[in-house]
């Protein structure tokens, strides 16, 4: 098949088929479309959306998104998931506000320069808000191509691979209508060819798809490899009063807010006594776990009820979160449950 005819199929079945009433579709500037792009990273869209309509009915303007304090923005993000790109965007928002004068450059070159902003994300800004040709290369465009090309994907040869796959998109990217070829793409990897129980049937590729033809023999997914980790969380609480800290972590709930943080129990202890507290009142909580894209987390908590407020922290930001009247900041699902869980042990 020609590239040009791989292109006006997508391009076909799109018109018929496509998404074409999703929030970030109705307004299609390039802050709604940066918004959404980066809230889509490694997220279903049926998740994103709640999230991206009360991110943008908070910060409907860019100006407003780089004035807004980061905890204000990690608050709306909670639960969300790989905060880091929440802080990216406050990041970005605040470069183009000062140095572009509030307006996304037209330039890939530019573009990708930006905080959380890759290729595949500056490629949908701009041909998805402004109709240039960039492409796009995605998890669901990756996949599209790896079938129907039958590429095995080789951890050994990864940037190899992706090589292959931005010439390939590059050459069937059409000069004309590449957001509607973009947005087929995405939404033909989304909703026919899936990661599991692809709908070959339907799918416009299919008379070509070496996939189909292979099937009994495709391997063309990476088998993740998922981490296995265990933390130890202190839960502190004076009467209604939960002590969080700001966490450092790069890896993990970045700039969230979080219970102090051990690698076993002696730590903990050995906590407890620099700081004079007796662990006498020491109270285990069932463990909680906790998955996470490549880590599966057990997370052991154990809490304490101390007679007065103390500052434990000279390095991290620290809060005492109220139950009651919690706070706008960042924190993290798991231990969002845990705070609504002693709030209502407080209550009984």
């Amino acid at each position: 098949m020609k590239y040009w005819q791989f292109s006006q199929l997508i391009i076909n079945w799109y018109h018929m088929y496509g998404r074409k009433n999703l929030p970030w579709q109705i307004k299609k500037t390039d802050y709604h479309i940066w918004i959404s792009e980066i809230m889509l990273q490694q997220t279903q869209v049926k998740t994103v959306i709640p999230y991206y309509k009360k991110f943008i009915s908070t910060f409907n303007t860019i100006d407003k998104l780089a004035q807004t304090n980061l905890d204000e923005i990690l608050h709306i993000w909670s639960g969300l998931g790989y905060y880091k790109r929440a802080i990216n965007l406050h990041k970005t928002a605040k470069i183009i506000i000062n140095k572009y004068h509030g307006y996304f450059p037209n330039s890939i070159i530019d573009l990708i320069k930006l905080p959380g902003i890759g290729k595949t994300t500056a490629g949908a800004i701009l041909s998805l808000s402004k109709n240039f040709s960039f492409p796009i290369l995605d998890g669901n465009v990756k996949r599209i191509l790896t079938r129907f090309y039958n590429l095995p994907k080789n951890f050994n040869k990864l940037k190899h691979y992706e090589n292959k796959l931005w010439h390939l998109i590059n050459m069937i990217t059409p000069i004309h209508n590449a957001n509607k070829f973009n947005q087929g793409m995405m939404d033909l990897g989304s909703l026919i060819c899936q990661y599991k129980k692809p709908k070959c049937h339907i799918c416009p590729l299919n008379q070509n798809c070496q996939y189909i033809k292979n099937f009994n023999n495709q391997k063309t997914n990476i088998t993740k490899i998922i981490k296995k980790k265990i933390f130890f969380y202190l839960i502190i609480q004076y009467k209604n009063f939960v002590y969080l800290e700001r966490r450092k972590n790069k890896k993990i709930w970045e700039n969230l807010f979080c219970f102090p943080e051990f690698n076993n129990i002696k730590d903990i202890n050995t906590w407890l006594i620099q700081n004079e507290i007796k662990n006498k009142n020491n109270e285990k909580i069932n463990s909680i776990y906790h998955q996470l894209s490549h880590i599966k987390l057990k997370m052991k908590m154990f809490k304490i009820i101390i007679k007065n407020k103390k500052i434990f922290s000279k390095n991290n930001h620290y809060i005492w979160y109220n139950l009651y009247n919690p706070p706008h900041i960042g924190i993290s699902q798991p231990i969002k449950k845990i705070l609504i869980y002693l709030k209502k042990i407080d209550q009984d």
